[in-house]
Order: C-alpha cells, then sequence, then structure tokens
C-alpha cells in the first residue's frame, strides 16, 4: 500500500534533512555549530529544521562550491545576502504603497 503525504512536515528531523539536502549528517550539524543554517533543538537535544531551511544549506553549500569561500565568510556572505532581501522587501512594500496613494489620489480628484 502506498502512503501519500497530506501535508509538508513542519519541521525535519536531522537525518532526513541531511538527506534532502543530500549532505552528510556531521556536516549539516557543523553549519548548524556555524551559525549558517539556523535548527531547534528538541528536550533530548536532537536538531530539527524548518523545510526552508533546505534552500539555506543550498545556498551555503554553492558559496563554499563555486566561490571557493571558507565558512567565515559564507557566513558574512549570507548576513548581507539576507539584508539585501529584506531591503527589496521594503522597497517593493514602499513602491506599492507610493502606487496605491498615488491610484487613490486620481479617484478622488476625479469624482
Amino acid at each position: 500500500m502506498k502512503v501519500y503525504a497530506l501535508a509538508v512536515p513542519t519541521r525535519l528531523s536531522l537525518d532526513r534533512f541531511a538527506r534532502q539536502a543530500g549532505l552528510h549528517p556531521v556536516l549539516v550539524q557543523r553549519y548548524v555549530a556555524l551559525g549558517l543554517v539556523d535548527a531547534d533543538r528538541d528536550a533530548a537535544g536532537g536538531l530539527w529544521f524548518r523545510p526552508t531551511e533546505l534552500h539555506r544549506v543550498a545556498r551555503v553549500q554553492r558559496l563554499h562550491a563555486d566561490l571557493s569561500l571558507n565558512y567565515t565568510a559564507i557566513g558574512l556572505v549570507m548576513d548581507l545576502l539576507d539584508r539585501v532581501d529584506e531591503l527589496q522587501t521594503a522597497l517593493r512594500r514602499s513602491e506599492r504603497r507610493g502606487h496605491e496613494q498615488a491610484d487613490a489620489e486620481v479617484a478622488g480628484g476625479a469624482a
């Protein structure tokens, strides 16, 4: 009998996360220790990951393999990339508010 997942898991165990990322669990633990990947710990000390961290670990792997960056440099680059994402999101929100305000002024002037 085939079993189908009804929902995306909200968190992944270390082994499952490592398997999905294509990495050895010890390397994933190193990434957590270095602060490159976020994880929660349960009462027994086990690591649990949000599925979105798979994207982050892939970015770490690309920076290490493609640019030959060491883990300290990867941490800095990841922080900068996260900040760029935040600024782009804020800019898009600001532009949307500006367009909405301009649309409201045009609609108010037409009435």
